[in-house]
Parts: structure tokens; C-alpha cells; sequence
């Protein structure tokens, strides 16, 4: 039954109650008031836009909220682990969708985690707090090489592509980008109408299958590729070279969500499972990989060029470095996205058992680059489940200049954790090209709910800042993240993990580093 039937059949039975009551007997009227209140209710769900649950599903989706009221539906996300094997704060999504309806509601009887359970992190106040910056600190991201930097917000939209989300949610995210003043990465699944129609800033991906830049044969086309970097509304554009839910592996997009539309972006077949290489034609050693950016950077005219990944073997991100410092050429920025990030579809195992989460990925980085004597003409953004104030602070003090999210960013457009995104049967109409249910997501009213989200939520790790005496983000270090180790044990991160000062690998390579330092090749990627 289609979601307009609904509330049609309800009114049709309602006259026909009337009819009856009319006819036969005024015992029928109970009938009428049940059944036209019934409609009433269907129609109203149908009509508003604030819940797109109630759009797709007119009275059944009353249910969802009423076991939200009691919440056993959050056990689904929460009883996930992170990399320390702790389980999320079950209010991390109440705090998500607050922010995102602009709610600023103190709790009562303080926090329900265990604060000295151990691998609990948290930071210490001031006696002396300062008041929050009133706007929004910004990074510049742009090297020597970038004759047109950016300066980029706090927390961005990360990398979605149109095909894995709806027409709508790529609206919303995009307009909420625009309002709010914070970039949008446009994932891999090319750069589409969708994306440019709401002005926000875009940061443009090119995955291995290079759609929306695809020569015929699946090759890189850089005619393409300069014309539409030169939009305006491109502001970086990213090269990815793996993702943290499935590293190793290339993008998935399901065949039932390759419809005719995604086809003709993408230069696919209609139908058909799309999956891209799992390795780049562009390139085939970290020197190669080098080049190509600056050829990109080149062909953008100036924009900040970069790379994401998910780190795996040490030696060859080092090999990166060292083909960086041969050829005196570096990227703008490098995402680093980590193991535990979603995705809308990939073999389980991959979620669960490949590539380095945030944490390590993000500390090699930071770590190499240091050592290297190239951290400072390179910016680093951090992704995977960034969703709060506190994680913000917590991935810049672990060496981030930035973050990006991507889950959060859809919980706030209206996302409910369904884990229906493969299916094409997303029931708010976030993750389908089902036009029927993407119909469901108003654009207008997510479009504020993405910008609140990411207002609040930066405003939140300014508070932070400013409650440990901090005016900037850059201000913070691995010193001021503290995690309990045991319960009569805390040890700040400066403590816990080695940190190398500015050009030390160009000397002599720390023991713990050396063996890597020694196998990192510029000219070959390592062999197993």
C-alpha cells in the first residue's frame, strides 16, 4: 500500500461509516469517530515535515516514537565498540539529535559512564575558564604550491556520495553546509547536480573508478576534470585511496540502487552492482601518487589538492613522506579516516577486522609528518564516529587540524541507524534512490538541522576549550587528553604514546620506527 493510500482508505471507510450509520444503525458512529480520527492522524502524517518516519509511514511510524519514548531501539547503536573495546556513551545519539533540533537541555544526577572504568579519556578544567570564542575557529588549508587556500571549519560533512545517499539528503547536506559556513565532501560517486544546486562549499572526491572525470575505458580524464574543478563552488579537491569501513577494497554502491540517474553519472550500467577498483590506474608507487597530486592541484588552478585513507602498513605512508621530500611536493591536506567509520555497504569482515582506527591512523600521521619535517605545509583532518564536542577535541589533541562526520551529519538530516542503507529500503529516505521514500525528507527543514548540528556542536568544543583555559583549538596537545588506565592509574597521551620532534626520522630513526623508516621505498609500495 502506498503511502498516500493510507490516509484515502481510511477517509473512504470513514464515508462509508457515515453511509452505514445513515442506513442502518447510529451505532455506526463509533465507527466513524474511530476510523475518522484514524484518517484524520494519517492525513496530518502525510502533510507535516518535520518526520519523515510519519511521512513514509503514516500511523505505523507512531510506533518508532513510542519505543523511542522507553529507547530500546538505542542498544542497537550503542552495544558497537570502539578500538579500546569500551562501549559508547549511550547519549552520544541524544546529544546528536539535540544539537541538530537546536535543544539545550542540562541533565539531571550527572553522567551514567563509568568514569573510572579503564580507557575512559577526558580532560581537565581550569580554575580559571575563559569565555567561549564567539566565532567559529578556521583552518587554512592551503601549502606553498595552493594559490587558492580555503579555510576550513571545524567539523565538515565527510565524504557521502549521491548514490549511497537520496537526492534530498545530498540537498539537505549541501545547504546545510552553505548556511552554516563548513564544507561537504562529496564522496566518490561524482560531482552531480545535487551537490551544487545549495551553494555550500564542496570539497571534491575522485575515487579509483574517477566518476564524473571517467574516460571511456575507466581512465582519468583531466579535461574533465578542469572544467568542473573550476566551479566555484569547488573549493579542494581530494583523491581517495581507501575508506575506513572497507580498506582494500573499492566503493560499493548496490545494483538495486543504481538506477537510471546514478548510471548516467556514474557511466555505468543501469542495474548492475557498481564496484570500483580497488586500486588507482593513476598511479602505481608513492611517487607516482606524489605527482598526480600536484598535476591535480595544477589542473584546479591553485585549489588545496589532497588524499584520504585509512592507514594501514606504517612503511608505506612513510614511503609517501619520503617520496614527498624527493620530489619537493606535498599535498594541502590529508584526510585520515579511520577503521571504525560507517559505510553504506561492505563485507562485514572488512568493518570489522582491516585497517587502523582513528586513533593510531591519526598519530602515524601526524607522527610521520613530523619526522619528516613536513607537518607544517600539510593540514590533517580526522573522521570515524565524530559526532560530539569532546571528540572534536579529543582528534585535535591527538594531532587533527580538523574533522569531518559523516554519521552524525545523517542522523542529523534524519537518519534513525535502520541499517537498511544496501537495500535501497531506507524508511526516512536518507540512504535510497526510491523516490517514493526520499520523498519523505523534507529539504528545507533538514537543511536547518544539519546546520544546527554542526553550530552546536563546535560551539560545544569551544566550551570545552574555553573551560581549559584555551582560546584556539591549535592550543591543544597530547598532554591535555588523559586516559584512565586502570582504577588507581591515568596517563596523559604525551605519556602514553611516542611522539617524534620536527625533522627526527631524517636522522637517525628512533628504534620503534626504524625498522619502517629503513623498508619505506618512495619507489614501490611495500610487498607483503
Amino acid at each position: 500500500m502506498s503511502v498516500v493510500s493510507v490516509p484515502v482508505v481510511l477517509t473512504l471507510l470513514t464515508l462509508a461509516a457515515i453511509w452505514a450509520a445513515a442506513a442502518w444503525s447510529p451505532w455506526w458512529l463509533i465507527a466513524v469517530g474511530i476510523v475518522g480520527a484514524l484518517a484524520l492522524v494519517a492525513v496530518r502524517d502525510v502533510l507535516q515535515r518535520r518526520h519523515s518516519v510519519l511521512r513514509n509511514f503514516p500511523l505505523l511510524g507512531h510506533l518508532r516514537y513510542l519505543l523511542e519514548a522507553i529507547r530500546p531501539e538505542m542498544q542497537q547503536y550503542f552495544v558497537e565498540r570502539d578500538y579500546d573495546g569500551r562501549p559508547f556513551d549511550r547519549d552520544t545519539r541524544t546529544v546528536v539529535y539535540e544539537q541538530a533540533k537546536g535543544i539545550h537541555e542540562e541533565s539531571a544526577f550527572g553522567t551514567e559512564l563509568d568514569v573510572m572504568a579503564p580507557g575512559h579519556e577526558f580532560v581537565e578544567q581550569t580554575t580559571a575558564p575563559l569565555e567561549p570564542a564567539p566565532e567559529q575557529p578556521r583552518v587554512r588549508v592551503g601549502g606553498p604550491d595552493c594559490t587558492q587556500p580555503y579555510d576550513m571549519a571545524m567539523l565538515n560533512v565527510s565524504a557521502m556520495s549521491f548514490g549511497s545517499l537520496s537526492a534530498n539528503a545530498v540537498r539537505a547536506l549541501n545547504a546545510g553546509a552553505a548556511r552554516g559556513g563548513f564544507a561537504h565532501d562529496t564522496g566518490e560517486g561524482g560531482l552531480t547536480p545535487y551537490h551544487l544546486e545549495g551553494g555550500g562549499d564542496l570539497i571534491w572526491e575522485i575515487g579509483s573508478g574517477y566518476f564524473s572525470v571517467r574516460t571511456r575505458d575507466g581512465d582519468f580524464d583531466p579535461d574533465q576534470f578542469r572544467d568542473k574543478a573550476a566551479h566555484p563552488h569547488v573549493k579542494c579537491t581530494s583523491l581517495k585511496l581507501s575508506q575506513g569501513a572497507k580498506p582494500g577494497l573499492g566503493g560499493v554502491l548496490p545494483a538495486a540502487k543504481v538506477t537510471a540517474e546514478i548510471a548516467r553519472f556514474r557511466e555505468v550500467p543501469e542495474g548492475e552492482k557498481c564496484v570500483s577498483p580497488a586500486a588507482h590506474r593513476v598511479f602505481r608507487t608513492p611517487r607516482e601518487l606524489v605527482l598526480f597530486l600536484a598535476r591535480m592541484r595544477e589542473l584546479s588552478g591553485g585549489k588545496p589538492v589532497g588524499f584520504k585513507l585509512c592507514v594501514g602498513r606504517r612503511s608505506e605512508f612513510l614511503a609517501i613522506c619520503k617520496a614527498m621530500a624527493a620530489e619537493g611536493v606535498t599535498p594541502d591536506f590529508i584526510v585520515v579516516d579511520g577503521a571504525e567509520g560507517g559505510t553504506g555497504a561492505a563485507p562485514l569482515e572488512f568493518q570489522d577486522s582491516v585497517g587502523q582506527p582513528l586513533t593510531d591512523g591519526l598519530m602515524t600521521v601526524h607522527n610521520a609528518l613530523v619526522g619528516t619535517g613536513l607537518r607544517d605545509r600539510i593540514r590533517i583532518g580526522a573522521g570515524g564516529k565524530v559526532a560530539t564536542g569532546m571528540d572534536i577535541v579529543k582528534r585535535v589533541a591527538q594531532g587533527a587540524d580538523y574533522t569531518n562526520s559523516a554519521r552524525a551529519m545523517m542522523m542529523a538530516a534524519g537518519c534513525i541507524q535502520a541499517r537498511m542503507c544496501h537495500t535501497n529500503r531506507c524508511p526516512v529516505g536518507v540512504a535510497t534512490q526510491d523516490a517514493a521514500r526520499a520523498r519523505a525528507l523534507d529539504v528545507a527543514d533538514k537543511t536547518e538541522r544539519v546546520r544546527s548540528y554542526q553550530q552546536n556542536t563546535v560551539a560545544q568544543a569551544q566550551q570545552i576549550l574555553a573551560a581549559m583555559g584555551m582560546r584556539e583549538p591549535n592550543e591543544l596537545r597530547p598532554r591535555h587528553l588523559l586516559r584512565r588506565i586502570d582504577r588507581n592509574t591515568v596517563r596523559t597521551y604525551a605519556e602514553l604514546f611516542e611522539w617524534l620532534e620536527p625533522g627526527q626520522l631524517l636522522g637517525e630513526a628512533p628504534e620503534s620506527w626504524a625498522a619502517d623508516w629503513a623498508a619505506a621505498d618512495p619507489d614501490r609500495f611495500a610487498a607483503a
